[in-house]
């Protein structure tokens, strides 16, 4: 094969001269320094034309300790060996990206490579066709954003093969402590000769044409993709590790319900991990970074995350040499680090057209470097926990997964961030009681695919005096989106199932009995809206709910709008009380609803069912005017609560356009020690603070984006 401008092969028996960068050796478990993350990506164009020392001294500005540089797969930046390794046409005899590397080395930064293996040049093509992207109709799949370009098979040779030996060049020549692949899993089903084949020999069956999860074929599918992925995972991070043992291939992947690896497994396979949420796009919650950090911990617990914010807007229309304004990187970028993430700011093109985010991102960094002891998280004190399911979203939402599975989370989300009560999540494959057993209160919003066995850890977890709040369907289906004669949790929830599910209900309320705790601040009400689907239920304890049903009735002709049947004893609500355990289960999806609709009187229902199973057993409590992310940490000889200012009227869609200070905010907390002092990190002073009991209180006058207290203990 003939060299060609995206074609470099080095002369048979030439010797290669070795980067002073790979003489650098990787420390054991150099995952937990850096704290504060940079990312630059070369567009082909930047070799020779960008401002290298720029960015060195930028990096040294905002006191970044690890770096993100572009180096090959879809396009190298470097000088590779490797056929049909295309390299950018302006590189010439120049390597930007091991200029860098011994840039970050000098300045005493973690370095680990980028790679992009998911398009390929037309040489690539002519060369393998077979590693090509094949759509349902048999077509091979041209790039959606450019046509000159193919899209690549993420399961077949493409990545087993070419991009195996792309790792093991990066990582041999430029001693990186570790190779960051985006865009590795694939870009859509495949029907290629490779997929067909493995997937036949793995299943005996033939791809599926539907999305259905109950579909044999699909069930399978997800089953194989899933370990196809983690196989090619294991074998580049294998291959990393026999050249440089202490490095390690860090997959873009993860996140919560949605994502597509199990993130138990990948917590188990991962040292280190970034969550790749940039930005806010469409209608977006603010608290919506904070939520990325609760679910990567959920699966890696205490190892290092970090949190990729972009510092362009990221809409699908992909401007991405756009920038955000300040404001809006400030609360995304805090929320992050609020809820535990490292911040990463992204940066693609290394000739920055508008320099306007340079500045709060270096203020950003130059806070958190600061504070760096008060951000090194031991452990969250959170007493209260959410559960997500990826195998309710995979065999029981299907392609409906988002409005069924996520949209119930993102509404107990709102509610427990308006209530300002600290929570964390937790993964449903993880109901361990080493993993469950620190929360007094487990939240269960309509996990509805849970295996017998996951539905004894729950029982035991309530047995053993925890209390559980769930909604919906929650275990009516087996692991497998299977549905049950009843639900694997009936005794739990003092709930039988009646046989039928309503999808969509129209016009329905439901009565309310007061007194009851879980009705506070709704005794004149007498009746609120309902949900919009409902599971048939009865009681198995006896006794009368203080929620009772009004069956939906007509809501046109306008004269016709009139209860049917004004009261009926089925219950909307299931209480369960057992020593310490306080079990609360809605039949309906009031949790999904109060995301679509924000009704407050659902807000206050979700917001009264976790004070009163948590029985005033909250780390801290914080009063004052706003809605506020509270989170609580501790390190080793403090304790910090964080507080994130989302009231703004761009909260649930951004960009902010300017920041609403709010203020004073009381605060009680329950430190595990004896208090010395109390500091405000952002305000830059400390502030008086007075000790009842075990109980610190003290007062945050303002709070603009962010304040964090710390409070040191003796």
């Amino acid at each position: 094969m003939k060299p060609t401008r995206r074609n470099f092969i080095i002369a048979a028996g030439a010797a290669a001269a070795v980067p002073a960068a790979a003489q650098y050796s990787t420390p054991p478990n150099w995952f937990d320094k850096p704290m504060r993350w940079a990312q630059l990506v070369f567009t082909e164009d930047d070799p020779g034309q960008y401002d290298a020392q720029f960015w060195l001294d930028y990096f040294k500005a905002t006191h970044s300790d690890g770096a993100c540089l572009a180096g090959g797969g879809y396009m190298a930046f470097y000088p590779t060996r490797i056929p049909l390794h295309s390299r950018s046409r302006m590189l010439g005899d120049r390597d930007p990206f091991g200029d860098l590397v011994k840039g970050c080395r000098k300045l005493g930064m973690a370095v680990i490579a980028r790679t992009d293996p998911h398009a390929a040049h037309q040489d690539l093509y002519e060369a393998h066709p077979d590693w090509i992207a094949v759509d349902d109709k048999g077509q091979k799949r041209r790039h959606w954003a450019n046509p000159a370009l193919w899209v690549t098979c993420a399961l077949g040779p493409m990545n087993f093969e070419f991009m195996t030996e792309v790792t093991k060049e990066i990582v041999r020549e430029y001693g990186v402590d570790g190779v960051f692949s985006n865009r590795w899993a694939g870009s859509g089903m495949c029907y290629c000769e490779h997929c067909r084949r493995n997937f036949r020999q793995f299943s005996g069956l033939d791809l599926p044409r539907t999305l259905n999860p109950q579909d044999p074929a699909r069930k399978a599918y997800l089953v194989w993709h899933e370990q196809r992925l983690f196989e090619v995972w294991r074998l580049w991070d294998s291959e990393i590790r026999k050249i440089n043992p202490n490095a390690r291939f860090i997959a873009n992947s993860g996140g919560g319900a949605l994502s597509e690896l199990d993130m138990k497994t990948v917590g188990e396979m991962s040292d280190i991990l970034f969550a790749d949420r940039q930005a806010r796009r469409g209608v977006m919650s603010a608290w919506s970074n904070g939520k990325n950090g609760k679910e990567y911990r959920a699966a890696l617990g205490r190892k290092p995350i970090g949190g990729i914010f972009s510092v362009g807007i990221e809409e699908p229309y992909r401007w991405k040499d756009s920038v955000q304004d300040g404001e809006e990187i400030r609360l995304w970028a805090a929320d992050g680090v609020a809820n535990g993430l490292r911040p990463w700011f992204a940066k693609f093109n290394g000739k920055p057209y508008d320099k306007r985010w340079l500045k709060p991102v270096q203020q950003l960094y130059e806070w958190h470097y600061r504070n760096e002891k008060y951000l090194r998280n031991e452990a969250n004190l959170a007493r209260v926990a959410m559960v997500f399911s990826q195998h309710t979203a995979k065999f029981y939402g299907g392609e409906q997964a988002a409005a069924k599975v996520e949209a119930p989370i993102d509404g107990f989300y709102q509610a427990l961030v308006e209530s300002r009560i600290p929570f964390e999540m937790v993964h449903d494959r993880k109901l361990t009681p080493d993993e469950i057993g620190r929360f007094d209160v487990l939240i269960l919003p309509n996990i509805a695919a849970l295996s017998d066995a996951q539905c004894d850890q729950l029982r035991a977890y309530v047995r053993g005096g925890g209390s559980l709040i769930a909604t919906h369907e929650t275990s009516l289906y087996d692991e497998w989106g299977v549905r049950r004669k009843d639900f694997g949790l009936a005794d739990v929830f003092g709930a039988a199932f009646e046989g039928k599910v309503d999808a969509r209900v129209q016009n329905s309320y439901i009565n309310l009995a007061p007194p009851h705790p879980l009705l506070r601040g709704l005794e004149d009400a007498g009746r609120i809206i309902n949900g919009v689907s409902r599971v048939y239920t009865r009681s198995t304890r006896g006794g009368t709910a203080p929620m009772t049903l009004v069956p939906s009735y007509p809501d046109l002709p306008m004269e016709d709008v009139y209860p049917r049947i004004p009261r009926t004893d089925v219950p909307a609500v299931h209480i369960v009380e057992s020593g310490k355990s306080r079990v609360i289960y809605f039949p309906w999806d009031i949790d999904r609803t109060f995301w679509e609709i924000l009704a407050k009187d659902h807000l206050m229902l979700l917001r009264n069912s976790v004070e009163w199973a948590l029985a005033g057993r909250s780390p801290v409590s914080v009063t004052g005017r706003g809605v506020l992310d509270v989170t609580v940490w501790r390190q080793r000889s403090s304790v910090t609560v964080h507080l994130v200012n989302l009231t703004n009227p761009m909260m649930m869609k951004g960009p902010v356009r300017e920041v609403y200070p709010v203020g004073p905010q009381q605060v009680r907390l329950h430190a595990p020690g004896k208090a010395k002092s109390v500091r405000l990190c952002v305000a830059g002073r400390a502030v008086p603070f007075k000790v009842e009991g075990e109980t610190i209180q003290f007062e945050i006058p303002s709070v603009e984006v962010h304040e964090m207290a710390a409070i040191d203990l003796a």
